[in-house]
């Protein structure tokens, strides 16, 4: 229960004249008796917020940028009219900065018996589940001297998934894999290293695909024709170490590394590839495995929600043996991790040969932007320490980029905004190369 504004604005504005003209108890007491009584009826007629039912429905999910409604039933069982203010309370980064006050809070009017529906609509600024706090609700009298406060504990959980950003670069990919599979109309054949059909000859075709056997039983020249390789096997490797939480413009690496293997996932689902996931620092902390094309992307967007960077360093080893377990046989193993020099060449290059001898291996990394401009800055003293530092940085990367190339690893190292699409061609690359 609480005293109003306006409950403590009549009192000092009954008290004022009584201190001025007749200051004494007695004239205190003829001017806030009546207010205490106008307080206590108030009380009493204010409907009763503990016997209030509440309950919750709406979204459960929602990517990140967009907006999420969930919808608040409140059932005002007694037989006074609720007239309240109610606060809908959830984590701070459920709302964009500023705009949790209009977002969490109503003003109701519930007649007695009846039921109102409200919605608080989130916009979440940060991946990961978001449950709701509390319901905080208090109820006034028919003159708002008095209210009654009461909390309710109404569960309820919306999850905030990756943005998958990339997605608008799937048609454009799409459309180079439906050239390879042969499906659109090119003046050559499709690529490809599977056998799909034999053809009549047409000028221009690779005499190298003539099948002669086919030619000399039949009275026409038959070629083969050949499709990319169907129902491979693709291993998405998410490192969750320490490395993984360095920011890269506004977000870390890891969701940049997150959104290049949605947009992969994608594409080499629509291939007929099968994809899994593993995410990994020193345990597992996602595997996704054994799902259809039709609920790959969905199952992998679930399992990345609630990843976080973990504050130390991986094991490559423990990631080396979990990956050969998880892709018994050849595969594509695709791992998202830092191309830093000394994490790679203390902890991965050591244990790599036992990938490579038995996998194919796609390294990709985020590479920061902001490190190729200052390499070309110039004009003064501070500018180009900065740049001989960055030049610095780049050959280190470099470096350690061949030295993976040398042990037959395919590096994509690309900026946020392009590493999802380089890492899309980079397997297409390698689908037409008949590498998978």
């Amino acid at each position: 229960m609480a005293f109003t504004g306006r409950a403590a604005l009549l009192a000092a504005l009954g008290s004022l004249p009584v201190g001025i003209w007749d200051p004494s108890w007695t004239g205190i007491l003829a001017v806030n008796a009546p207010l205490a009584a106008a307080c206590a009826c108030d009380f009493a007629l204010a409907a009763p917020v503990r016997r209030l039912r509440l309950t919750r429905s709406g979204d459960t999910s929602v990517r990140l940028g967009d907006t999420a409604d969930v919808t608040l039933t409140v059932t005002n069982p007694s037989g006074r009219p609720l007239r309240a203010h109610l606060r809908d309370a959830w984590p701070p980064s459920s709302w964009q900065p500023g705009t949790e006050v209009d977002a969490s809070r109503h003003r109701v009017q519930i007649p007695a018996g009846e039921r109102r529906r409200l919605t608080t609509r989130l916009r979440p600024t940060r991946r990961g589940d978001r449950q709701a706090d509390r319901v905080t609700i208090r109820s006034y009298g028919p003159l708002g001297l008095f209210a009654r406060q009461a909390t309710h504990k109404v569960p309820w959980t919306v999850r905030v998934l990756p943005p998958f950003t990339s997605r608008k670069h799937l048609p454009s990919k799409l459309a180079r894999l439906r050239e390879l599979d042969g499906r659109t109309s090119l003046i050559t054949r499709g690529e490809g290293t599977e056998f799909d059909s034999l053809r009549e000859y047409v000028p221009g075709d690779d005499t190298r695909s003539i099948d002669w056997r086919a030619t000399a039983r039949h009275s026409t020249v038959a070629v083969r024709t050949w499709r990319p390789e169907r129902d491979r096997h693709i291993l998405l490797v998410l490192d969750t170490g320490r490395t993984s939480a360095g920011r890269v413009g506004d977000a870390p690496r890891l969701d940049a590394s997150m959104d290049a293997a949605l947009l992969l996932a994608a594409l080499a689902s629509r291939a007929g590839d099968r994809v899994d996931l593993l995410a990994y620092d020193r345990r597992v902390r996602a595997l996704v495995q054994g799902r259809t094309a039709r609920d790959v992307l969905p199952s992998l967007v679930d399992a990345m929600a609630t990843l976080e960077p973990e504050l130390l360093e991986t094991d490559a080893r423990g990631l080396t043996s979990t990956a050969l377990r998880t892709a018994p046989r050849h595969s594509l193993i695709v791992l998202l991790t830092a191309l830093d020099a000394a994490p790679i060449e203390e902890g991965l290059l050591p244990v790599l040969p036992q990938l490579t001898r038995r996998h194919t291996v796609l390294l990709a990394s985020v590479a920061d932007p902001h490190i190729a401009s200052m390499a070309q800055a110039r004009g003064h003293t501070d500018a180009v320490y900065e740049a001989a530092s960055a030049a610095q940085a780049q050959a280190d990367r470099h470096r350690t980029a061949e030295q993976l190339r040398r042990h037959g690893v395919t590096v994509v190292d690309a900026a946020p905004d392009d590493l999802a699409p380089a890492l899309a061609d980079a397997y297409l690359a390698l689908k037409t190369a008949g590498r998978l």
